[in-house]
């Protein structure tokens, strides 16, 4: 592979987000709902968030969806939502980027920007996001090998922006128990391969609730810097991915599970916070 900017270096590159660093020995918390679907939901989801732990806050306001029919985000309104409740409970945010119009809007207006599954090979985006500051989360495409994944990536680094974090969220495979597989070797393999650092989303690996403790567990253990997992504080009404989403106390309870699974391997987790 000619990865001289990917490339495993002396030193491993630690992205710093606010007074978050990703990379660091502290794996790092990020979830919130797939959707922004309206302001209470995301405050509420925000609460869940913040007492748990974590230290982002993720929603999505532009959807890819694999239907045109399916709910589509609510665009320049989602944001708004997604940063006053991150502002409220002092989290940072993501958000996905699809395009170069998504990305115009939401730059100057989120802390990190997640280039989804579909897009990992968008080169055009790719190389937009080389030519901004922001942290990137560039996911893995669901059929994508590890080498064309740090390919992609390489591409934001050519463009001068180095703030570029992994994202593992499965794979899609010949089983169709789960939404896909994920590929927990790949998390190994890259920290072998690259200096970035590595995450999971047990969520989208999953399509089910009752297996992302166990995944998300597993992630810690083989060396994941950070977890994006998936919170709605009504997983039953929500409007995409309800049937992955753990309610704010699955989610305080996965992370109090996580902690000593994070110490027996050398790395530390924020404790709740008080809200």
């Amino acid at each position: 592979m000619n990865l001289p900017l990917v490339g495993l270096k002396d030193e491993r590159s630690m992205i710093r987000v606010g007074d978050t660093i990703i990379g660091a020995r502290e794996i790092v918390l990020m979830a919130g709902p797939c959707a922004v679907e309206s302001g209470e939901q995301m405050r509420a989801a925000a609460q869940g968030v913040k007492a748990a732990g974590g230290k982002i806050l993720r929603g999505g306001v532009y959807k890819p969806r694999t239907s045109p029919y399916s709910f589509q985000g609510l665009g320049e309104e989602g944001i708004d939502y997604l940063r006053e409740a991150a502002a409220e409970y002092g989290l940072l945010t993501v958000t996905e980027v699809m395009d170069e119009r998504s990305l115009d809007v939401l730059v100057d207006k989120v802390d990190i920007l997640q280039v989804g599954s579909r897009n990992m090979q968008n080169f055009h985006l790719l190389k937009l996001l080389g030519e901004i500051r922001n942290p990137v989360i560039l996911k893995r495409g669901l059929a994508a090998t590890v080498e064309e994944w740090l390919s992609a990536a390489e591409y934001i680094l050519s463009g001068g922006n180095a703030q570029v974090i992994l994202c593992e969220r499965g794979i899609r495979t010949f089983e169709p128990s789960t939404r896909n597989t994920l590929d927990l070797s790949a998390v190994s393999l890259v920290k072998v391969l690259s200096h970035l650092p590595v995450i999971v989303d047990p969520s989208h690996a999953a399509g089910r609730v009752d297996i992302i403790p166990a995944l998300a567990k597993a992630a810690v253990a083989v060396g994941a810097d950070g977890l994006l997992i998936e919170v709605h504080p009504h997983p039953e009404e929500a409007q995409s991915d309800g049937m992955q989403s753990l309610t704010p106390e699955q989610f305080s309870r996965l992370a109090a599970e996580l902690r000593p699974i994070a110490q027996s391997v050398g790395r530390s987790m924020a404790h709740p916070q008080e809200v």
